[in-house]
């Protein structure tokens, strides 16, 4: 597909993208106040737009027909992305946002979009929407979406999301109605676009939201077909949690000075407000271990993660065997199923959620009290936006993850990151990240220096028969444990 060349076009629609002015209390606000506020939030900003930080939502300027629903939605005060965001975005120019999951990105993104909506013409029959918003899973679209109705709609600002797994012709017939807002998946929007369906010739306001996952997902080259049909003068907005050179050459090659806003440490970190708690374990006593600190949690919600979609449904079978209000998500559920197990995780329903990785990033519920790795994940990048599903915004979490043999070759990065976080390292994870160069993961299939101990020939074969062991073991626990999960 073709890039639009809208240097050929005379008519377009002028943009009104200028909308922040300092109020008296924020021109007041002195270096020395910023510098303190900046040091003690742990947030850098580099670029032509170095707003001063906002610390109350008055002094925004938000008006009044969002201010009402702020108000009405329990806000009090400002996140820290949200506080030096809104006057950037608010002005104009184009931004990144580097910040940890959980931090109040989506409404940094969300208030001034409906901002940017609300001073354009109105659309017009056929036209597209006016700010695109590209994520990279169906859960983290339809969050936004809601976040996105939740604000629009009392201003008639339409939101339509669009991914695969959905019916399209349902979504077609949302695009052709109006829609101000589009919420997307980057492969579903480019098939639209390609069939017609929609068009990307009033877009404005383009938000990249977890560009690193969308990289990581291998979206780029659908991310750059959809952008090279947007005109060049809208305003852009890229959110992510990591700041790889993959990103900054999507950055340097989709914006134009941008102002960067790094939040935390940039190198990987975890949340400070999580207890991590890290097991060493043999692939034949993780069940066993998992069902000893599963019978230890008191929080109302858990997010359990598996590497399988097989282990994931196994798992949530074998709990929901044992009275506990569980259910599964992965790849394999269809959406509409997907859809209805998030909302019952969401009000209470279901207390323990097991997922895949197709949940890690996305999942916006804000009273997760621990997140569980049953088992470890293929990357450390992961294994921070897994755990980051808990102590959202302020709060308080913990994760409780397994480790075993074959994920050594993580172990010297995952003893950084505990004691970067100040969190207790194991003495059998220091052993494993030494031990890692010459096993590569695997030096003892049963985990010899694991909890457990063990190895040989007859721990391999148990192995083998882990899933009926495992189901077994869990089955007779869940069962004798207290059934208010």
């Amino acid at each position: 597909m073709k890039a639009v060349d809208y240097g050929s076009v005379s008519n377009f629609i002028p943009i009104v993208k200028e909308f922040y002015q300092e109020c008296e209390a924020v021109q007041n606000r002195t270096e020395q106040e910023v510098m303190a506020w900046r040091a003690e939030k742990e947030v850098a900003v580099q670029g032509p737009a170095n707003f001063k930080p906002i610390l109350q939502f008055m002094e925004a300027g938000i008006p009044d027909y969002l201010m009402g629903t702020v108000t009405a939605a329990g806000y009090v005060t400002p996140t820290t992305i949200q506080s030096q965001s809104w006057p950037i975005a608010l002005s104009g120019a184009d931004m990144q946002g580097i910040a940890r999951t959980g931090s109040g990105k989506t409404l940094a993104f969300v208030l001034p979009s409906i901002i940017h909506i609300m001073a354009q013409p109105d659309l017009r029959p056929g036209d597209g929407p006016v700010a695109v918003i590209l994520a990279p899973t169906r859960e983290l679209a339809k969050q936004v979406q809601e976040v996105a109705e939740q604000f629009g709609k009392p201003c008639g600002v339409n939101t339509v999301a669009v991914y695969g797994g959905a019916d399209k012709r349902a979504q077609i017939g949302a695009l052709e109605r109006g829609a101000h807002i589009v919420v997307a998946c980057p492969g579903r929007l480019l098939d639209l676009i390609q069939s017609g369906r929609t068009n990307l010739h009033r877009t404005t306001f383009l938000i990249l939201d977890e560009a690193d996952r969308m990289l990581d997902m291998g979206f780029e080259p659908q991310i750059r077909k959809i952008v090279g049909q947007i005109r060049q003068d809208r305003q852009t907005l890229m959110f992510s949690a990591t700041w790889p050179k993959e990103i900054q050459k999507l950055a340097s090659d989709f914006m134009k000075t941008p102002t960067q806003i790094f939040i935390g440490n940039q190198e990987l970190t975890a949340n400070p407000n999580i207890e991590q708690v890290v097991e060493v374990v043999s692939d034949f006593d993780k069940a066993m271990r998992f069902n000893y600190w599963f019978q230890q949690i008191t929080s109302p919600k858990i997010l359990v993660f598996t590497d399988t979609k097989r282990d994931c449904d196994n798992l949530a079978y074998t709990m929901s065997n044992g009275r506990v209000r569980c259910a599964a998500i992965h790849g394999d559920k269809d959406q509409r199923e997907r859809e209805r197990v998030l909302k019952d995780f969401r009000n209470g329903q279901i207390s323990v959620l097991v997922a895949t990785d197709v949940a890690a990033r996305g999942l916006d519920i804000d009273d997760i009290g621990t997140v569980i790795n049953y088992d470890f994940p293929s990357q450390l990048e992961d294994y921070v936006h897994r755990i980051g599903r808990t102590a959202r915004g302020e709060k308080k979490g913990k994760s409780i993850s397994f480790i075993t043999a074959k994920s050594a070759k993580h172990a010297s990065a995952l003893v950084k990151l505990l004691e970067q976080a100040k969190q207790h390292v194991p003495p059998e994870l220091v052993q494993l990240s030494q031990n890692a160069p010459y096993g590569g993961g695997g030096r003892s299939r049963g985990g010899g220096r694991s909890r457990g101990g063990g190895g040989g020939p007859m721990r391999s074969r148990a192995m083998e028969a882990e899933d009926p062991i495992k189901l077994l073991v869990l089955t007779l626990v869940f069962k004798q444990r207290n059934t208010h999960l």
